[in-house]
Protein backbone atom coordinates (compact mmCIF):
# COMPACT_ATOMS: atom_id res chain seq x y z
CA UNK A 1 0.00 0.00 0.00
CA UNK A 2 1.43 3.47 -1.10
CA UNK A 3 1.37 6.07 1.76
CA UNK A 4 1.25 9.76 1.17
CA UNK A 5 4.57 11.36 2.87
CA UNK A 6 6.68 14.24 2.37
CA UNK A 7 10.37 12.99 2.91
CA UNK A 8 9.38 10.83 5.82
CA UNK A 9 6.54 13.26 7.30
CA UNK A 10 3.33 11.55 7.67
CA UNK A 11 -0.02 13.25 6.20
CA UNK A 12 -1.19 13.65 10.08
CA UNK A 13 1.72 15.87 10.69
CA UNK A 14 1.58 17.87 7.94
CA UNK A 15 -2.04 18.61 9.09
CA UNK A 16 -0.63 19.83 12.25
CA UNK A 17 1.47 22.43 10.99
CA UNK A 18 0.66 25.90 11.92
CA UNK A 19 -1.19 27.97 9.11
CA UNK A 20 1.70 30.82 9.43
CA UNK A 21 4.77 29.98 7.33
CA UNK A 22 7.40 31.86 10.18
CA UNK A 23 5.50 29.59 13.03
CA UNK A 24 6.07 26.61 10.50
CA UNK A 25 9.83 27.57 9.85
CA UNK A 26 10.43 28.03 13.58
CA UNK A 27 8.72 24.50 14.42
CA UNK A 28 11.01 22.71 12.67
CA UNK A 29 14.64 24.98 12.85
CA UNK A 30 13.63 27.24 15.99
CA UNK A 31 15.83 25.48 18.64
CA UNK A 32 19.48 26.31 19.21
CA UNK A 33 20.76 23.24 18.55
CA UNK A 34 18.90 22.54 15.38
CA UNK A 35 20.52 25.84 13.92
CA UNK A 36 23.76 24.61 14.78
CA UNK A 37 23.05 21.21 13.39
CA UNK A 38 22.42 22.78 10.00
CA UNK A 39 25.37 25.20 9.94
CA UNK A 40 28.06 22.01 11.02
CA UNK A 41 26.34 20.09 7.78
CA UNK A 42 26.02 22.76 5.21
CA UNK A 43 29.79 21.76 4.47
CA UNK A 44 29.26 18.14 4.34
CA UNK A 45 28.61 15.04 5.47
CA UNK A 46 29.77 14.57 8.97
CA UNK A 47 30.06 11.30 11.47
CA UNK A 48 28.58 11.76 14.93
CA UNK A 49 31.81 12.25 17.44
CA UNK A 50 32.68 15.00 14.47
CA UNK A 51 29.36 16.56 14.53
CA UNK A 52 29.27 16.76 18.24
CA UNK A 53 32.51 18.40 18.63
CA UNK A 54 32.43 21.14 15.84
CA UNK A 55 29.12 21.86 18.04
CA UNK A 56 30.32 21.83 21.63
CA UNK A 57 28.48 21.82 24.40
CA UNK A 58 25.70 19.85 23.44
CA UNK A 59 25.21 16.21 24.49
CA UNK A 60 24.81 12.78 23.36
CA UNK A 61 21.83 12.57 24.46
CA UNK A 62 20.37 15.87 22.77
CA UNK A 63 22.15 15.93 19.78
CA UNK A 64 20.90 12.30 18.98
CA UNK A 65 17.41 13.64 19.87
CA UNK A 66 17.62 15.93 17.34
CA UNK A 67 19.22 14.31 14.58
CA UNK A 68 16.40 12.21 15.23
CA UNK A 69 13.56 14.79 15.00
CA UNK A 70 15.34 16.58 11.68
CA UNK A 71 15.48 13.46 9.90
CA UNK A 72 12.12 12.70 10.80
CA UNK A 73 11.20 16.04 9.25
CA UNK A 74 13.13 15.81 5.83
CA UNK A 75 16.13 17.72 6.90
CA UNK A 76 18.64 15.43 7.70
CA UNK A 77 19.52 11.69 6.35
CA UNK A 78 21.23 9.39 8.50
CA UNK A 79 23.27 6.75 6.56
CA UNK A 80 24.92 3.49 8.32
CA UNK A 81 27.43 1.76 7.09
CA UNK A 82 27.60 -2.16 8.23
CA UNK A 83 31.62 -2.45 9.48
CA UNK A 84 32.47 -3.26 12.77
CA UNK A 85 32.16 -0.74 14.67
CA UNK A 86 29.34 0.41 12.91
CA UNK A 87 29.89 3.74 11.32
CA UNK A 88 27.15 6.42 10.76
CA UNK A 89 27.37 9.58 8.55
CA UNK A 90 24.98 12.82 8.50
CA UNK A 91 24.36 14.62 6.01
CA UNK A 92 21.47 17.17 4.75
CA UNK A 93 18.69 16.27 2.76
CA UNK A 94 17.83 18.90 -0.46
CA UNK A 95 15.43 20.52 1.38
CA UNK A 96 18.08 20.80 4.29
CA UNK A 97 20.34 22.90 1.95
CA UNK A 98 17.57 24.69 1.03
CA UNK A 99 17.84 26.68 4.51
CA UNK A 100 21.67 27.81 3.61
CA UNK A 101 19.76 31.15 2.66
CA UNK A 102 18.34 31.46 5.72
CA UNK A 103 21.21 30.60 7.95
CA UNK A 104 23.43 32.98 5.91
CA UNK A 105 20.65 35.83 6.27
CA UNK A 106 21.41 35.28 10.38
CA UNK A 107 24.91 35.20 9.89
CA UNK A 108 24.53 38.49 8.59
CA UNK A 109 22.56 39.96 10.82
CA UNK A 110 24.56 38.07 13.54
CA UNK A 111 27.95 40.05 12.22
CA UNK A 112 25.71 43.44 11.92
CA UNK A 113 24.74 43.08 15.82
CA UNK A 114 27.81 42.57 16.62
CA UNK A 115 29.58 45.11 15.07
CA UNK A 116 26.99 47.84 16.39
CA UNK A 117 27.53 46.17 20.08
CA UNK A 118 30.76 46.75 19.90
CA UNK A 119 30.35 50.78 18.58
CA UNK A 120 27.87 50.98 21.56
CA UNK A 121 30.29 49.56 23.94
CA UNK A 122 33.14 52.20 22.91
CA UNK A 123 30.75 55.06 22.50
CA UNK A 124 29.84 54.37 26.40
CA UNK A 125 33.57 54.08 27.44
CA UNK A 126 33.85 57.16 25.57
CA UNK A 127 31.05 58.80 27.48
CA UNK A 128 32.82 57.41 30.49
CA UNK A 129 36.19 58.65 30.09
CA UNK A 130 37.56 55.19 29.94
Amino acid sequence: MATNSFIGVSQKNLKNLPACPVETTLQLIGNKWEVLILRDLMPGTKRFGELRASIGTISQKVLTAKLREMEANGLVQRKVYAEVPPRVEYSLTPLGRSLKPVLDSLEKWGLQYKAQAAQAAQAAQGLRGE
